[in-house]
Formats: C-alpha cells, sequence, structure tokens
C-alpha cells in the first residue's frame, strides 16, 4: 500500500479567518433583503455609546441584534426584556468574532404593527377618494369670534390650548365640545360633538386635539367614519393630535394639522397683544400722515389767500377791460361795414355793365354781322358740294353689282342663310341647295352635278 503525500503547500488556495467572515458577511448581507422580524427581547443592554444590544427569540431559537444610537432616538416606546417587538432589519455578520447578528433600523411593539398596518391602508383609501387634496382646504379665519374645541374635558391638551388662547387672545371666547378621547367609545363621542358644533355653528373654526400618546392610544382618531366627518365638517377644522412625530387621519382630512395642542391654539387664536401693537404703529402713522396733510392745505390755502386780491380792485379792472372789448368791437364793426360799402359799389358797377339790355344790343349786332358773312359763301359752297355729290352717285352705280345684274349676270350663294357669294366649285357639294340673285329676284336650285373648268375645256 503506497503512501498518500499530502499536495504542495503552493498549490493550497488557504482562506484566512477574516477573509472567510468576510466573504460569509457578503453572502449573508445581498443574499436576505431587509427583514420585518417579531419576537421577544431578551439579554437587553444599553452601554455608554447609546447604543442598544439585544437578542430576539421565540420558543425555538434565538438571534443576536444589534440598534444603533441614531435610530434609537426615533423610538416611541421604552424597550425591555420580555416585552414582544416588530423590528425591521438586515442580516449581516460581525466580522471580528464571526457572530450571525441582525441591524436594526426600526422597532415598534407587536400590536402597534398590526394597527400600523391598518392606518396604512385606511390612509391609502382615503388618500385615493381625495380626501387629502390640498384643493379642497379651506383658510382658517384670521380673527374668529369664538373658538371651538373638542377634546377631553379634563385632558392636559385642553388646559395648554385655554392657556395658550388667553395668552394670545383673551377676548375671544371658547367654547369647549368634550369627548373622550381614547377607548372604545371614543370615537362615537368625538363624532357625536363634531356634529354637535357644525349643527349649532357657534364658533368660527374648530380645534380637534388630544395629547401624546403611543399609536393605540391615539387609535381614536383613526377612525375611518370619524375622518370623514372631519373631511366634511361645514366649519374649518384644526387637527391637533399627539406630538410632532405622531400623526394621525385626521391630520390628513382636515384643514390644517398642528403639531401640537398649543401650536393648534396659535394658528387659531391671533396674537392680541402684537395686533394691538401694530395698531399703535398704523395709528401713530395715520396721524403723523394727517398731521403732514392738513399742515400741506393750510399751506395751500395761505398761498391762495395771499393770490385773491381786493374784489374791488378787480371790478375796476374788469370794468376798464369791458370798455376796452367795447371800443375794439365797434372799430372792427366799423370797419367791416366800410368793406361791405365799398364790395356794394364794385357789385352794382359789374351790374351795370351787365345789364340784359346792353348785352342783347351787343349779340344783335354780331349776329347781324354773321349774317353778312354767310350771305355769300354758303349757297356757293351748297352748290359745289351738290355737284361733287352727283359725280360720287354716277360712280357708285357704275360700279355696283346690281348694275352688273341688269346686264345679264348672276350671283349665287348657298342656301343655308349665308351671304357670301360663291366663288369655287371647291365650295359646292353634289345636292347642296343654292339661291341664284338675279337683276329682278332669286331662283332656289340644288346642285345636281359639279363639272369642274378643266372639263368643259
Amino acid at each position: 500500500m503506497s503512501e498518500i503525500t499530502p499536495p504542495n503547500t503552493a498549490e493550497r488556495d488557504i482562506w484566512s479567518v477574516s477573509r472567510l467572515n468576510l466573504e460569509a458577511r457578503g453572502v449573508l448581507e445581498s443574499s436576505f433583503p431587509l427583514i420585518w422580524l417579531e419576537g421577544e427581547l431578551s439579554n437587553l443592554s444599553r452601554p455608554a455609546s447609546g447604543h442598544m444590544y439585544f437578542s430576539l427569540k421565540d420558543s425555538r431559537a434565538q438571534v443576536n441584534a444589534a440598534m444603533f444610537r441614531g435610530n434609537n432616538r426615533r423610538l416611541r416606546f421604552q424597550p425591555r426584556n420580555g416585552q414582544q417587538v416588530l423590528v425591521r432589519a438586515r442580516v449581516t455578520l460581525y466580522q471580528p468574532r464571526g457572530n450571525f447578528q441582525l441591524i436594526v433600523e426600526h422597532m415598534e411593539e407587536a400590536g402597534e404593527g398590526a394597527l400600523r398596518r391598518q392606518f396604512d391602508a385606511l390612509k391609502a383609501k382615503l388618500d385615493g377618494e381625495g380626501l387629502f387634496d390640498p384643493s379642497r382646504k379651506r383658510p382658517l379665519p384670521p380673527l374668529p369670534a369664538q373658538i371651538g374645541v373638542i377634546t377631553s374635558a379634563s385632558g392636559a391638551a385642553l388646559r395648554d390650548i385655554l392657556h395658550v388662547l388667553a395668552r394670545r387672545c383673551p377676548q375671544i371666547p371658547v367654547l369647549v365640545y368634550p369627548a373622550a378621547v381614547q377607548g372604545q367609545d371614543a370615537p362615537a363621542q368625538l363624532r357625536q360633538a363634531l356634529a354637535l358644533a357644525n349643527a349649532r355653528a357657534e364658533c368660527d373654526l374648530l380645534i380637534l386635539a388630544r395629547g401624546g400618546g403611543s399609536l393605540e392610544d391615539l387609535w381614536s382618531f383613526n377612525d375611518e367614519a370619524l375622518a370623514r366627518d372631519v373631511a366634511a365638517s361645514t366649519l374649518p377644522v384644526i387637527s391637533a393630535v399627539g406630538h410632532e412625530i405622531d400623526f394621525s387621519l385626521t391630520d390628513f382630512v382636515a384643514d390644517v394639522r398642528a403639531p401640537t395642542p398649543s401650536a393648534a391654539a396659535e394658528l387659531a387664536g391671533p396674537d392680541m397683544a402684537t395686533r394691538e401693537a401694530r395698531l399703535d404703529v398704523a395709528r401713530r402713522r395715520l396721524a403723523n400722515a394727517m398731521q403732514r396733510q392738513l399742515q400741506q392745505q393750510q399751506g395751500r390755502l395761505e398761498s391762495l389767500g395771499r393770490r385773491v386780491r381786493d374784489p374791488r380792485r378787480q371790478l375796476e379792472e374788469m370794468a376798464q377791460r369791458l370798455d376796452d372789448l367795447e371800443r375794439r368791437a365797434r372799430q372792427r364793426v366799423t370797419l367791416a361795414v366800410q368793406v361791405l360799402q365799398q364790395r356794394l359799389v364794385q357789385l352794382q358797377r359789374r351790374l351795370t355793365s351787365q345789364r340784359p339790355e346792353r348785352r342783347l344790343t351787343q349779340a344783335s349786332q354780331r349776329l347781324a354781322g354773321l349774317q353778312r358773312r354767310l350771305a355769300g359763301p354758303v349757297p356757293r359752297q351748297l352748290a359745289h358740294q351738290r355737284q361733287f355729290l352727283g359725280q360720287l352717285a354716277q360712280r357708285l352705280q357704275t360700279a355696283s353689282p346690281l348694275a352688273t345684274l341688269d346686264r345679264g349676270y348672276s350671283i349665287t350663294f348657298s342656301a343655308d342663310g349665308q351671304d357670301q357669294a360663291l366663288r369655287s366649285v371647291k365650295n359646292v357639294e353634289e345636292g347642296q341647295a343654292l339661291r341664284t340673285r338675279l337683276a329682278d329676284g332669286d331662283i332656289l336650285s340644288r346642285v345636281e352635278r359639279i363639272t369642274p373648268a378643266s372639263d368643259t375645256d
């Protein structure tokens, strides 16, 4: 039996522990997505660094977990051993010790997780119906006559609201509509208070408020029916439920969301002290402006007073000016009369020179002269024209086709109504109707045969 020799060290792929842990960490982190995990807290420790280390376990297994300080600050409760929690974590490996563990980014109580999922589903439903649309939000009245508050009559939220309103606007009355803000009957009481406030219409706006608490404590304000009533309210509604990090469905459907009840009171009630200070400034500015305006008007009045002269002196000047105007008017009238008289004389002279008797005499003399001039040349001209006309008539008679017809000749036309004389047998067809004009009438005939000149020769 031959001895098995180990491979050469240079041929082996030898990993270090660090490399193994690093590769394993990469495989874990790339293989698992961000997961939700439910389990019981155990081995909880909080070192001075502020980080939190613990184990999550169920009835058959456990896993180590770490939650760093930045995420711890967002916790809404105080974790303790034995508590059932729901975490969102990523799977990894602590490389220095090779420990499989979870890095937790978010933690909530296990019961709260179910409520959170129910809240998200209902929020998406109402948002899809348009109840969160900013266009339907109404502005708050700048100076309400009365403010309504819907909350517990014995809660800290009411005390905070009344304290802020008493400081900012003690003149504005506050009407409280008490209702339970936690428990099974709270949604119905809150809806009844809201309906009563809208029916009475005693207030200009409403504050729906509650102090801080867990998601389960605030769940009454996530009631679907209450959210729909808030959205349908005829009065503007400020929702102030919990602390700044808390959100409820009424926050989304209300006209305004306030982070705290005290902040809601500041939004609802104007700061009357500040307004009074602004009014005082405005009054002073108005008084100063009026004083300047009065001074300007007084100066203008004094200037006008200096410009106004003695009425008697004005009357004297006006009388003198009237006399001057009268004198100038008379001069113009006299000058106009003289011009008209001169024009009248000129027109009379022209009329005298253009009298009808004189013009008739001149016309008669001109007519007699023309008659004397016409007595000699006209008869001679007429005789000459008659002789010339006779010669033309004789020449016309000699050249007339009718005279040719008297000598035994004729003219042939087509019988189709045209007066164009036929000049060639080429323009005639056998059977064609012809019209022949003689000196004393026309003969209608029809062509039986055409004989060209060459045939007749």
